[in-house]
């Protein structure tokens, strides 16, 4: 059977050598509390930063960590040690969609929530939901409209099976110009594109076709 994984998270609010025995003692507790729960410990994570910050080094590490997968849960003292006020509903969030138990050594066990928070974050995940509805849509429109002028994205799409990354530095230029002559503006150009497997904005596809055009010129 394959052992259960997690993560440690320690933080203190300042750097002032007298919270170092509170790294210390909260890194042993939670150590005790992965042994108890069968869990092993893959990686620790401190910061000596407030819980209001977001910009943490260790926190950053942390995300960074679970969203790679293969990480079941977040040991931590309290849960005001991920953050405090909105930070700390944010990171929660974040967390709950890697679907990561967070478990606290105060209630040996996952983390409870009050009301408020429960609420917050149903509201986060359904906001998520609409805007990832509403960027498909506006994927469809831009390729629609593309279909309707005569772009044929499976005769001039060359590299349609390559990676998003990949396309970063690397745009279909002459589908770019095609679809700008059909009078598509940059973002619709965007959004087929993202369709397509070529992940750019509109920022960055006018930049390029302006290089382009001033080339040619």
């Amino acid at each position: 059977m394959t052992a259960k994984k997690c993560v440690i998270y320690c933080r203190v609010s300042t750097e002032k050598d007298t919270q170092e025995q509170s790294i210390i003692r909260q890194q042993e507790e939670l150590e005790q509390l992965a042994q108890e729960l069968e869990y092993e410990c893959v990686e620790i994570f401190t910061d000596r930063q407030s819980g209001y910050d977001m910009d943490r080094e260790g926190l950053l590490s942390l995300m960074d960590r679970i969203q790679d997968g293969h990480i079941d849960a977040v040991l931590i003292q309290d849960e005001t040690r991920l953050g405090r006020g909105n930070a700390r509903v944010a990171i929660l969030h974040v967390i709950a969609k890697s679907e990561t138990t967070v478990i606290t050594n105060h209630s040996n066990g996952s983390i409870e929530l009050n009301e408020m928070d429960t609420m917050l974050l149903e509201i986060l995940a359904i906001v998520e939901e609409y805007q990832r509805k509403l960027h498909n849509a506006k994927i469809r429109r831009g390729m629609k409209r593309a279909v309707q002028k005569g772009y044929d994205p499976s005769l001039n799409l060359h590299s349609i099976d390559q990676s998003p990354g990949r396309e970063k530095l690397e745009l279909p230029m002459d589908e770019i110009i095609e679809l700008r002559s059909k009078g598509l503006t940059f973002e619709e150009i965007a959004n087929v594109l993202k369709g397509l497997g070529h992940s750019a904005s509109k920022a960055t596809i006018h930049r390029r076709y302006k290089e382009f055009t001033e080339r040619e010129h």
